[in-house]
């Protein structure tokens, strides 16, 4: 684990959120005694990178209208752009993974990592508070928005978010209907819903892939091009 530390540039006060944002579902389901799964991290640390991200582009784009800024955002907490950073720190080297998941990849698979990477997020922030949650995520966001792609990311759930919220009345939210399947081969499906209408269903290996396909299906039935 220090090795560990040494790799993110952070030392942990409280070793238990570590261990517990390094603990994959599949392992605490094992039966290991103690064992904490990172799934509440990650659903916490998604919300910080989000706002770690918007403050940095808003400080450093002043400029840029904000239909630009989210499409940005978006790139940068994307699960490609996410499962880069956790390979950067090999961070499926300290994953703490069941039998399942080691015998088929799950180290290396990018949901697994991409959802690690955002449980470290807020296990460093609950630690030492945001300033250190935001230097530890701005050592991978500004390289990676400067090596970004052109072209269109298929970013399906910007798109119809900037249709959607040309009208303030309306609101889409994505809900989670089933999870199936072993762990090391999950299953997950989505839908949409504009205010309580279901407008699109996906179903995909990580919950992010699944909510990418429901705005797809959405475009779609709204006459967009996909």
């Amino acid at each position: 684990m220090e090795a560990f530390e040494s790799l993110i540039r952070y030392s942990y006060h409280n070793k238990a959120l570590m261990n517990e944002a390094l603990t994959h579902s599949s392992y605490s389901n094992e039966g290991h005694r103690g064992a904490r799964n990172n799934e509440r991290l990650e659903f916490l640390g998604d919300s910080v990178l989000s706002v770690i991200v918007a403050e940095f582009l808003f400080n450093r784009y002043r400029h840029r209208p904000e239909g630009e800024l989210t499409k940005m955002r978006a790139s940068l907490v994307c699960e490609q752009s996410l499962y880069q950073f956790a390979m950067q720190i090999h961070l499926g080297d300290y994953l703490h993974v069941g039998k399942g998941e080691e015998h088929t990849g799950g180290r290396n698979r990018p949901s697994i990592l991409s959802d690690a990477f955002e449980a470290v997020i807020a296990s460093i922030y609950l630690d030492g508070g945001f300033d250190a949650a935001k230097e530890f995520v701005l050592r991978f966001v500004p390289a990676r928005l400067e090596s970004r792609p052109a072209g269109p990311q298929n970013d399906y759930k910007t798109a119809l978010q900037e249709i959607i919220q040309k009208n303030r009345e309306e609101k889409i939210e994505y809900v989670l209907v089933s999870e199936a399947g072993p762990d090391h081969n999950k299953a997950f499906t989505v839908e949409v819903h504009l205010n309580s209408n279901i407008i699109g269903m996906g179903s995909g290996r990580s919950k992010k892939q699944a909510e990418q396909l429901a705005a797809k299906e959405a475009l779609e039935l709204m006459g967009y091009a996909t």
